[in-house]
């Protein structure tokens, strides 16, 4: 992560773990659709 005057470095490095921790949890919840996707595009191909 860049250093940036001013900011504390724990601060910072918590805020990267609640972020990486929020796009894992988006992640887990439009997991099921992948399934639904790729028929979806096949289907398009077809």
């Amino acid at each position: 992560m860049a250093r940036i005057g001013g900011r504390n470095t724990g601060i910072a490095w918590l805020a990267g773990v609640v972020c990486a921790g929020v796009i894992a949890g988006l992640v887990y919840l439009a997991a099921p659709m992948g399934p639904v996707m790729v028929n979806y595009f096949a289907g398009l191909l077809r």
